[in-house]
């Protein structure tokens, strides 16, 4: 939630800024805003509630100079969306300014003390606590003697001010004495420094970087990174000096572009063969018809030694998650567990050191899941990761993991993200089923299987046209339920979280069996069913699901394979994809819904890209 870009060296630091916080707004975008220290020194400040573009047209009309500065995107958590409330906020009389992703959960504590003390709050924020309790203890610093300018001073206050917070934050500080510094630091919240000749930049992802630096240093909890133009020096809150470990950024400019495409979910609807392909590539051993994978850190005998393993996500993760607790069980014979991640941080289950966990997240930074992964690790059970940002908190916590190399994600409701950790998951199963009791030619058929996907899945695009018309009948309904059996349940989930996400639209999904056992009371003419039947050993069954909803005037859209004229007897309209085996349907049919769902909203005048009360990467619990 909420992104953050700083720039200090010797561009205009405006247009990096407002590029920046375009560039994250998938993060958040409630309100903006930026800080910037002019010709003479002095903090310029511009906040808008609104879109980036509106704090842009702010700045054209009435510009900022210089060279040194921060902004923020904001997903508000304690406060409206206001312009009062937007970020950066000020601390005393203006001598620290900062931006801040995170929650406060001691704010209301710390702020009675800091009115009690005479500091006056302007604003509804557990931030402007921070800005406040920094420049309180920079007072301190400095009648005990430290210089207001020095760079010792500054960060002393920072790291007594840090100690007294509790819950997360990302943070980048400006202070009026030292126009030449930037202060960044974190604890649960992702920052990235990105070091080039003369200057440094900071910011929430690498997004903002890309095009500007190949080098990047990932900030961890409780470090600060003290920037100026020509140099960064990292140090640990408690601890004292780091050496930083430089890293090279390996995505291109073009994956943050949307090309041709309206909208970015559209155009990573779209990549999906392609990204498929990314996530199999170099991952399988065919003369032992089996997967393999470098990053794991478990030996074959660790890895038999395990009896049983728990997936643990949120949101659309957690669907990809209940597939693979299909596929795994199925080829693997191993018992799994699908836990929320939210959930799993507070349990107490009875897990032992024979139980693998994958923490399965594609931003790698979801608070709720580095929680529950660290509480695993606590009590000594292997923790994997299934991520698909390279240097993100989870990818470099985990014991080991997969990642998806689906490129970024940029569409705030995921895509091209599920499909590709359905495809880890898939390979997970092999590789698992092949150590265990799976045949070779069992395994030698699902690499082929596998292989052919792509393909498969760029046919599947086909029925581009054919949703969209589709659409455009059901753009006035209000109540939609998702239903499909066995592997196709968890598609009905994640078709059923689409349409919820970016249309708005109530949208239920459920296993079709489990119709009748209350949801069949919902059915009436305004009451669409989207079934999720294509030929399965339980195909029959959900026909006559289907027919039960027909008996009772509900409208039916099914997606079904290609040639099936049982399904187009009995729905109203019908959505067509390739045959595949049970298993990949998953992959196949989750992509019609992921079109019906952006023609819905596209239709109903929503923002599919950035829809309200949503932000992509859920860096707070």
């Amino acid at each position: 939630m909420c992104g953050i870009v700083g720039y200090i060296g010797h561009r205009n630091v405006s247009d990096f800024l407002i590029e920046g916080l375009n560039r994250l707004e998938y993060r958040g975008y409630d309100s903006a805003g930026v800080a910037t220290f002019d010709a003479n020194g002095a903090i310029s400040l511009r906040k808008r509630a609104g879109r980036v573009c509106e704090l842009s047209e702010a700045i054209d009309r009435d510009p900022v100079e210089g060279t040194v500065g921060i902004g923020h995107t904001r997903w508000a958590t304690h406060g409206k969306a206001t312009d009062e409330n937007a970020h950066p906020h000020t601390g005393g009389n203006g001598e620290v300014v900062l931006v801040h992703n995170g929650v406060i959960e001691n704010y209301a504590s710390l702020r009675g003390q800091l009115q009690a003390l005479g500091y006056v709050f302007r604003t509804e924020t557990d931030t402007e606590v921070i800005a406040h309790l920094i420049a309180h203890h920079l007072d301190e610093q400095i009648k005990l003697g430290g210089e207001p300018e020095s760079e010792d001073t500054l960060l002393k206050a920072v790291e007594v001010s840090l100690r007294k917070l509790k819950g997360t934050y990302g943070l980048a500080v400006l202070f009026r004495a030292r126009p030449d510094l930037i202060l960044a630091a974190r604890n649960g919240s992702p920052l990235v420094v990105g070091v080039g000749p003369g200057e440094h930049f900071v910011a929430s992802d690498p997004s903002p970087l890309l095009g500007y630096t190949e080098q990047v240093v990932y900030l961890a909890d409780h470090e600060i990174a003290i920037l100026t133009a020509d140099r960064l020096d990292l140090r640990h809150r408690d601890s004292g000096r780091l050496s930083p470990s430089v890293q090279t950024l390996d995505q291109v400019s073009a994956d943050i572009d949307k090309g041709d495409f309206e909208h970015y979910m559209l155009k990573e609807i779209f990549e999906q063969p392609q990204t498929i392909e990314n996530a199999m590539r170099g991952r399988f051993e065919e003369d032992e018809a089996t997967a393999k994978f470098g990053g794991l850190n478990l030996t074959a005998q660790q890895l038999r030694h395990i009896d049983r393993i728990v997936l643990t996500a949120c949101g659309t993760s957690w669907h990809a998650a209940l597939v693979g607790e299909y596929l795994i069980e199925e080829f693997a014979r191993v018992p799994v567990e699908v836990e929320y991640a939210s959930e799993l941080r507070y349990r107490n289950p009875p897990l032992t050191d024979k139980t693998m966990v994958f923490a399965i997240t594609q931003s790698g930074e979801t608070a709720d899941t580095l929680a529950a992964m660290r509480e695993c690790q606590r009590k000594g059970m292997p923790s994997l990761a299934i991520c698909n940002v390279v240097g993100s908190t989870i990818a470099r916590e985990a014991d080991g993991g997969v990642y998806l190399h689906a490129g970024p994600e940029i569409g705030v409701a995921s895509t091209k993200a599920f499909t590709s950790q359905v495809t880890v998951l898939t390979l997970l199963a092999l590789y698992f089923g092949r150590m265990r009791h799976l045949s070779y030619q069992a395994g030698k058929r699902m690499i082929n299987n596998l292989k052919a996907l792509p393909e498969v899945v760029a046919r599947t695009l086909e029925c581009h046209d054919a949703v969209q018309e589709i659409a455009s009948r059901y753009l006035g309904m209000d109540n939609f339920l998702y239903l499909g059996r066995l592997y196709n349940f968890p598609v009905a989930l994640e078709g059923a979280l689409k349409l919820k996400e970016i249309s708005y639209v109530h949208a239920e999904g459920y296993p079709a069996a489990e119709m009748k056992h209350g949801p069949i009371a919902l059915i009436d003419e305004r009451t669409p069913s989207v079934f999720v039947v294509p030929r399965c050993g339980i195909y029959p069954k959900v026909i006559s699901n289907m027919e039960e909803v027909k008996a009772r005037k509900g409208p039916v859209i099914a997606i079904a394979c290609e040639g099936d004229r049982e399904v187009a007897d009995v729905a109203d309209d019908v959505i067509y994809v390739p045959e595949v085996d049970e298993y990949l349907q998953p992959i196949v049919t989750s992509i019609p819904l992921q079109m019906l769902a952006y023609h819905i909203a596209l239709l109903r005048g929503c923002n599919v890209d950035r829809p309200r009360n949503l932000a992509k990467s859920v860096t707070v619990e």
